[in-house]
């Protein structure tokens, strides 16, 4: 897989990519990177890539010119590396928010098509930049950073560790967060007592199916407290509603009052999350 970051900190990109499954995976040839600075694009002494804005108002605003000559640099590189195709995603709080299902899209499509990515700064971009290229806004959470490195870095990450070869063992990206639709269940290491606190028996016990309701439960239980937008979404089998029901009613024998309270108000956003996707009204 090959990927291409255009940024005016191309060293930012080259240094964290060196580090942990994505430096490992670029030691081993599982995907190669390219970086382009736009600041190279341009032919004034001060490589200037930014302007204030029309209509006034604070910061700069990149320009269109310099970043499309490098997005078409980056392209015409992966199309002599052997890319079929180009998928070019600028990484913008404007965008679409990122999903699990999207990442490994891009992941699926790694052998053929290449990703440029546009990490942004300043205020951001000449709009006329997006009028007349083909780019994606993603978004990767709803906040924002000072530029798109560090998003850029963030999507590059998600996409290699769905890649054949990229994790010791590819089961770890299976079992993530978001994988099949839920949060990830509670984790738990040596020592097997922590400030009096004791791992639970079950995950001591030895019994693997044991281990894997409890986790699915967990997993379950998480989501429906934390995410109940991705329990609307999904459908579950009745095995995983008993699972969950045993867990709510264990939650409720333990916390009492201020679970209920909770309980209610999960329930009424699943509620509204479902009706919104069936058209209906809820109250």
């Amino acid at each position: 897989m090959r990927i291409d970051v255009v940024t005016i900190f191309p060293e930012m990109v080259e240094h964290a990519a060196k580090f942990g499954v994505t430096g490992r995976a670029l030691q081993r040839g599982l995907w190669r990177l390219g970086v382009w600075n736009p600041r190279d694009f341009v032919s004034d002494r001060h490589r200037t890539v930014d302007d204030r804005p029309y209509g006034g108002g604070p910061g700069m605003v990149m320009m269109a010119e310099p970043l499309a000559s490098a997005m078409a640099a980056a392209r015409q590189a992966q199309a002599k590396d052997g890319r079929a195709a180009t998928r070019t995603l600028c990484l913008s709080p404007a965008g679409t928010p990122l999903t699990h299902d999207q990442v490994a899209q891009l992941a699926a499509e790694g052998d053929t098509t290449g990703l440029v990515l546009l990490a942004g700064r300043y205020e951001g971009i000449d709009e006329r930049l997006f009028e007349r290229e083909k780019v994606e806004e993603v978004a990767v959470g709803d906040f924002v950073v000072s530029g798109g490195e560090l998003p850029a870095l963030m999507l590059i990450d998600a996409v290699l560790r769905l890649r054949p070869g990229v994790l010791n063992d590819a089961e770890s990206a299976a079992q993530d967060s978001f994988a099949d639709g839920l949060l990830d269940c509670p984790h738990y290491t040596r020592p097997e007592v922590y400030d009096g606190t004791r791992v639970p028996d079950v995950l001591l016990s030895g019994h693997h199916e044991a281990i894997r309701g409890w986790r699915l439960q967990q997993a379950l239980g998480r989501t429906w407290e934390r995410r109940p937008d991705l329990l609307a979404a999904r459908v579950l089998s009745d095995d995983e509603r008993k699972l969950l029901a045993a867990y709510r009613a264990e939650r409720r024998k333990g916390e009492g009052d201020r679970v209920a309270a909770s309980e209610r108000e999960n329930d009424a956003v699943a509620l509204r999350n479902v009706g919104a996707v069936n058209g209906e009204a809820t109250g």
